[in-house]
């Protein structure tokens, strides 16, 4: 079986992929997609890719700094087409490769963008995490360290979804809400 959990930063895809692996254990595999994206960036044809077009302000000691990356993506369209079109394909790889080896166990697929991809239809069931804007924002400064500049660049950056398309939609900032979910899977 797949999960599909997705929601803006801050709304707690992760607190709730966290939830079922409790659940289910051994028999769950959590795919942090976000994570693969950041693997990518390091591939060495991807970083050669990225610092053709970017240039090599986003290296920080040879390595591609994401802070720098995410600063120019997140406001600029364009740009944001232009790393998608270069990380795409090895996330894309490595997210079939977890699939085909990991088919007999539960998979949670956990990711912003994944109703924008193909793996979004082969979810058995999928989440949505609507979370209101300032407890996201709440969340990721103190998760993540951003100010609230770079967190509004963030989330301006993000997807639109709609809510017909999921399974289950949760509306909810407390984990009480999560665990009501929980127990409904």
């Amino acid at each position: 079986m797949i999960i599909g959990i997705c929601g803006k930063s801050g709304s707690g895809k992760t607190t709730l992929a966290k939830k079922l692996e409790e659940i289910y254990q051994t028999k769950t595999i959590h795919v942090e997609i976000d994570k693969i994206g950041h693997q990518a960036i390091e591939e060495k044809d991807v970083r050669e890719k990225l610092v053709s077009v970017f240039g090599t302000n986003i290296l920080t000691n040879g390595r591609v700094d994401r802070k720098k990356l995410r600063i120019l993506v997140y406001s600029d369209e364009e740009k944001m087409a232009l790393l998608t079109k270069y990380t795409w394909e090895y996330m894309r790889r490595k997210i079939e490769e977890i699939i085909q080896e990991e088919k007999e166990n539960l998979i949670l697929l956990d990711w912003i963008l994944l109703q924008k991809t193909e793996f979004f239809k082969e979810c058995d069931l999928t989440f949505l995490l609507d979370v209101p804007y300032e407890e996201r924002k709440r969340r990721v400064l103190k998760r993540d360290g951003l100010t609230e500049e770079e967190f509004a660049l963030r989330d301006s950056a993000a997807p639109t979804y709609n809510e017909e398309d999921f399974t289950i939609v949760l509306k909810g900032t407390e984990e009480n809400e999560i665990r009501k979910v929980v127990k409904k899977v």
